[in-house]
């Protein structure tokens, strides 16, 4: 399911464009979302984990590894204030 990812480096996820719409249709995989997500803040603030977020920006479907810094209402913050819009997001691993 997640083979065709592009990998790219956290540093380049600030020159993304996000569009608006919710990339999850159902709703139980929209609260999963937000669970995995909280848990890896903990991982990410606690024990410095990094973890693979697969998201869509406008153009494909991408990946990234790295450290969840903050969960805001809409955006998963990564280092350095970069940020990737919870609606975008498929996955997290």
């Amino acid at each position: 399911m997640m083979t065709n990812f592009q990998l790219i480096e956290k540093e380049d996820v600030h020159v993304l464009k996000f569009p608006p719409e919710e990339i999850l249709e159902d709703s139980d995989a929209i609260i999963q979302r937000r669970i995995d997500l909280e848990r890896a803040q903990s991982l990410g603030n606690l024990e410095h984990t990094k973890i693979k977020i697969f998201f869509e920006d406008e153009q494909s479907k991408k990946v990234v590894e790295t450290t969840v810094w903050a969960v805001t209402d809409y955006s998963v913050v990564l280092k350095k204030g970069v940020g990737i819009p919870i609606n975008r997001i498929i996955k997290i691993i």
